[in-house]
């Protein structure tokens, strides 16, 4: 019998791998098929379903690759084979379904729960023809992370720091955004983002959309005029330009004052200089917000400094011992309550690896905080490592952080 395997695996509507003749002239022309309505219309109408896939991949990628699509929680197979070809979730052997024959290719698509993360194999005449993993994870946005026509945007300028003193012979991105609402009558409020220019990015299909949710939310007058520093973790001068920053774990997973004095001795009077803003000097009008490193780099900064940051937000934080950051809950119990406001979340699915559970640290966080009598809330998901629950989240989370002032 001859077989070919199953089409490339995709997930969250993003091409990992394109094989062809001219793989970045398909990846470029390569839109994803509505999977969600493909559950229905391939057993309904296979031809019209056939020609949905062909038009999405193209008839080269289409012949001689294999893939997965998600749209949502609904995944989408596709594969070639001369008998029927069954989808196997491999942790549990469940069948998740058998293709529907298009005419020269078979195809599934199946809405499945949401946070799901397992290995699966597509099999036909019981033997294995190729297999892969899917993850699922998706929330949708509130209105709050969406544009809005009514709303009145800010400015968003992009900058490169190289000239670090604290962290010498790195360099990085940074975005600064600007209200539309800051006139200069009165200093404005001050918000850090780690890992910032993604963040920042009012477009990405399951990003934070921050500079969106300030917009919106300043505008209704839920939180103040806010500056926002969106800044990306040091590259290293031999890095190459695709690479990740070397720098990141060294400045957001370490202890100590290092990095919040690379904010306010070398960044934040950058953007009040650069921008011609006065930001604000008390410590409850300024937060500092990350995700997993991030997210323990900011609750650093604030420790090390609450007289500058009194605010923290984060999600899926590292509390886990990759540099230290380990002690948190023990030095939270300890240590005199400080004034800081933490607005924290992470998911039951969170990692588990050689430096410990994320769960079990965000819990134990979650846990010395209420003990010491802290100004803080914890969100909880079944999400994994990552930023897609808090996307969904951040409005909620930002609200009830600034809630304690006026906006």
């Amino acid at each position: 019998m001859k077989t070919t395997l199953p089409l490339f695996l995709l997930t969250a509507l993003s091409i990992v791998s394109i094989a062809s003749d001219s793989a970045a002239e398909e990846k470029k022309k390569w839109s994803p098929p509505p999977a969600i309505a493909l559950e229905k219309l391939i057993p309904e109408n296979p031809q019209e379903a056939a020609k949905i896939i062909r038009q999405s991949w193209g008839e080269k990628s289409f012949a001689s690759n294999q893939s997965k699509v998600l749209e949502k929680t609904t995944a989408l197979w596709v594969g070639q084979a001369d008998s029927p070809i069954e989808v196997v979730r491999l942790d549990t052997g469940e069948t998740l379904g058998r293709m529907t024959d298009l005419g020269g290719f078979q195809a599934l698509a199946k809405t499945l729960p949401n946070c799901q993360w397992f290995d699966y194999e597509l099999r036909a005449d019981g033997k294995k023809i190729g297999g892969g993993n899917l993850k699922i994870e998706y929330y949708d946005y509130t209105p709050d992370s969406l544009e809005k026509p009514d709303v009145p945007k800010g400015t968003v300028t992009q900058h490169e720091w190289k000239d670090s003193k604290i962290f010498p012979g790195t360099s990085r991105e940074y975005v600064v955004y600007v209200p539309a609402q800051y006139d200069g009558t009165k200093p404005a409020a001050l918000m850090v983002f780690q890992d910032g220019l993604r963040h920042a990015d009012p477009n990405t299909s399951n990003g934070l959309h921050a500079t969106t949710v300030l917009d919106n939310l300043i505008a209704a007058g839920d939180i103040p005029v806010t500056v926002g520093v969106f800044i990306n973790p040091g590259r290293n001068a031999n890095q190459k330009p695709d690479a990740k920053p070397g720098n990141r774990s060294f400045e957001y997973d370490s202890l100590g004052d290092a990095y919040v004095r690379f904010l306010l001795e070398e960044i934040i009077p950058a953007v009040e200089k650069e921008h011609d803003v006065k930001l604000s000097d008390d410590p409850k009008l300024r937060a500092i917000s990350g995700g997993s490193s991030g997210c323990a780099c900011a609750w650093t900064a604030a420790w090390e400094r609450p007289d500058q940051f009194g605010k923290v937000l984060g999600w899926v934080g590292t509390f886990t011992n990759i540099r230290g950051a380990n002690i948190y809950p023990s030095l939270v119990r300890k240590t005199e309550r400080k004034p800081i406001r933490a607005a924290l979340l992470d998911g039951h699915n969170d990692v588990v690896n050689q430096f410990g559970s994320w769960p079990l640290a965000n819990q134990q966080m979650e846990a010395a905080l209420k003990f010491s009598n802290y100004d803080y809330r914890y969100w909880w998901g079944d999400g994994f490592h990552g930023s897609t629950y808090a996307a969904a989240m951040l409005p909620e989370m930002m609200r009830w952080l600034w809630s304690d002032v006026k906006g």
